[in-house]
């Protein structure tokens, strides 16, 4: 699980570098984000299942089609939420019948 945890922040500082090396290309820096965005996307739901991974998929894709908003590190702040702040998911409750002879 430890490995997996910093191999999806590696992951996600990687595309954070791609997705801010956009906005420092004069000229065409702005349209490669109408490709980006889509493709980030996809990789932020591949990254996080469940809801939280569609919404900050959605995030995402806003945040890379925005113009000026591409210095914000959408994957790591997603990380961070991940394995920092959110709840932990609670373990089931086992049911375990008992059965008593009188």
């Amino acid at each position: 699980m430890k490995k997996h945890k910093f191999k999806l922040l590696r992951q996600g500082i990687l595309y954070d570098a791609i997705g801010m090396t956009t906005a420092f290309i004069p000229g065409i820096g702005p349209f490669l984000d109408i490709f980006w965005a889509p493709y980030a996307a996809k990789k932020m739901t591949d990254m996080y299942q469940g809801n939280t991974g569609k919404i900050a998929a959605a995030i995402v894709f806003i945040e890379e089609i925005l113009p000026f908003t591409d210095f914000v590190p959408t994957f790591t702040l997603m990380w961070i939420y991940t394995f920092v702040f959110a709840p932990a998911p609670k373990s089931a409750m086992q049911t375990i019948e008992v059965e008593v002879n009188e």
